[in-house]
C-alpha cells in the first residue's frame, strides 16, 4: 500500500469548490470521503451525475471512482487524517459573503474529528475568521483557492503554488498534510492565517487592476476608432466583486483610504452595463417590443454556473421584454422572465437582435450569414469578439464588439420595424 492509500482525506461540501479537489486527490491515489448533507446530490453523484460542469471532471470521477466514496454519514468523517472544509460561499447581490454555511459546516465536522486529525478551510473567509475557530492551532490551517471556473480541474491538478495560513508558520505541516501537497510539486507558501485570507484578496486586487485598466482603454478604443484586440490578446473581464466589497469594508473599519477600491468598483460596475447600453441606444430606442435573443447563460464557457453570470444581470434588467434564450448547458426553467430554446436556431429564429453573452465554442460556428437567413432584426451584439466577421459583412448588420469602434448599416437600411 503506498503513502497516499494509507491517508483518508475528507472533503465537505459537494459543490464546485469541493467537488473539484476531491477529484484532484483522488487522481493522486489518495481515498476521499466526500461528505454532504443533501441526501439528494449524494444519491446523484454516486451515480456520476454531477451538479457542475467542468472539463475533465466526468471523466476523472469516473476514473477514480473506486478512491471517491460519497456519503451523507457525517460519521464516516472520523475515519480521516485530514478534513477540508470546501464548500462553495454564497454571496449576496452586493457581494457580501454569508458565511454562515461554513459556521455551520465546521460546528458538525469538529466533533467528528480524532484527536490526531487536521482541519484545513478551503472555502474563501475573510481576514480573521480562521482564528476564531474553536479548534487546536496545531491541527487547523487554512488554503487559499485560486480556481477559475472552466478550468478549475486544469488549476487544482497543477497549482502554481500552495498558500497555506497557519497560527505558527514557523513550524512543519502535519504529515498527512505536507504528504497530500507534495504530491503537487509545487511550492508551499506558509504564513499566519491573516495573512493567508488576505492574500487570495490581494492577488484578486492586482487583477482587477489590470481589468479596470484594460476596460478604461477598451471603451476609449470603441470612440475612437482603435481596436483592442490589437493592442492585447483580450479582455479580462472577470467578476471579482466580492473582494472589492472586503477590501472597501477592512479599509473604512481601519481608517485606511480605500478610494482607489471605489474606484474599481464603479469602473466594473459600469463596464458591466455596456450590453445594456449598447442595447438601449440601438434596438430599445427604436423598436417598440423587440424580440431579443440571448445566446449563453453561464458565467463563462465550460461551467454550468451562473453566480455572477453578466447575462443573468441583463436579463433582470430587462423584464418588460419578450427574452428568448439558449445555452449549451445551463437549465433556464427557473429563470423568470425568459423562453428557454434547446436549439440556438430557435432562440435566433424571427429576433431583432442576437447578443452572444456566453463565448461558448459551438456559437463560433454561427456566421453573419446564418444570422440574417433566421434574424427579423439586423443588430448583433457580440461583446467577447466571438463571431468571424470581415469587413464587408459588417457593412450589412449593425455589430457591435468589445473594444471596437461600432460599425452601423447606414440609416436607411436600418430594420427599425
Amino acid at each position: 500500500m503506498s503513502a497516499s492509500e494509507q491517508i483518508a482525506i475528507g472533503c465537505v461540501g459537494m459543490t464546485h469548490l469541493g467537488l473539484v479537489h476531491a477529484v484532484a486527490f483522488a487522481e493522486k491515489g489518495f481515498n476521499l470521503i466526500c461528505y454532504d448533507d443533501n441526501k439528494t446530490l449524494i444519491a446523484q453523484l454516486q451515480k456520476h451525475h454531477l451538479p457542475v460542469n467542468e472539463p475533465q471532471l466526468t471523466d476523472l470521477v469516473s476514473q477514480c471512482s473506486e478512491r471517491l466514496q460519497f456519503t451523507d454519514d457525517l460519521t464516516q468523517l472520523t475515519r480521516c487524517d485530514l478534513v477540508f472544509i470546501a464548500c462553495d460561499v454564497p454571496t449576496d447581490d452586493q457581494g457580501t459573503s454569508n458565511l454562515n454555511v461554513i459556521d455551520q459546516l465546521i460546528d458538525k465536522v469538529s466533533p467528528q474529528l480524532s484527536d490526531a486529525a487536521t482541519l484545513v478551510v478551503l472555502s474563501q473567509v475573510p481576514p480573521g475568521y480562521t482564528r476564531q475557530i474553536k479548534l487546536p492551532k496545531n491541527q487547523l490551517f487554512y488554503q487559499v483557492e485560486t480556481l477559475v471556473f472552466g478550468r478549475a480541474v486544469e488549476r487544482a491538478l497543477f497549482p502554481e503554488r500552495y498558500i497555506i495560513g497557519a497560527n505558527d508558520p514557523s513550524l512543519e505541516l502535519p504529515s498527512a498534510y505536507l504528504k497530500l501537497l507534495s504530491t503537487f510539486h509545487c511550492p508551499v507558501l506558509k504564513m499566519r492565517y491573516e495573512s493567508a485570507e488576505l492574500a487570495k484578496i490581494s492577488i484578486n486586487m492586482f487583477l482587477v487592476s489590470t481589468v479596470s485598466t484594460t476596460n478604461t482603454i477598451a471603451e476609449i478604443c470603441e470612440h475612437i476608432g482603435a481596436d483592442w484586440n490589437e493592442i492585447a490578446p483580450a479582455l479580462r473581464l472577470d467578476n471579482l466583486e466580492r473582494d472589492l466589497n472586503t477590501i472597501i469594508k477592512l479599509g473604512r473599519s481601519n481608517s485606511t483610504d480605500v478610494g482607489v477600491v471605489d474606484a474599481w468598483l464603479h469602473n466594473s460596475l459600469h463596464r458591466r452595463d455596456w450590453v445594456l447600453r449598447c442595447l438601449q441606444m440601438n434596438v430599445l430606442d427604436h423598436i417598440k417590443n423587440p424580440k431579443i435573443c440571448i445566446l449563453g447563460l453561464a458565467y463563462k464557457p465550460d461551467t454550468h454556473s451562473i453566480k455572477n453570470s453578466p447575462s443573468i444581470a441583463l436579463i433582470n434588467q430587462l423584464k418588460n421584454y419578450q427574452i428568448i434564450v439558449h445555452d449549451p448547458v445551463v437549465d433556464g426553467k427557473k429563470i423568470a422572465n425568459i423562453t428557454q430554446q434547446i436549439d440556438s436556431m430557435k432562440a435566433i429564429e424571427g429576433a431583432d437582435v442576437v447578443i452572444i453573452m456566453t463565448p461558448w465554442a459551438e456559437y463560433q460556428k454561427l456566421t453573419i450569414d446564418l444570422l440574417q437567413q433566421h434574424m427579423h432584426g439586423n443588430t448583433i451584439i457580440d461583446p467577447h469578439r466571438v463571431l468571424k466577421i470581415n469587413e464587408d459583412e459588417r457593412e450589412s448588420v449593425n455589430y457591435f464588439t468589445l473594444g471596437q469602434h461600432a460599425m452601423k448599416t447606414k440609416e436607411k437600411e436600418l430594420n427599425y420595424a
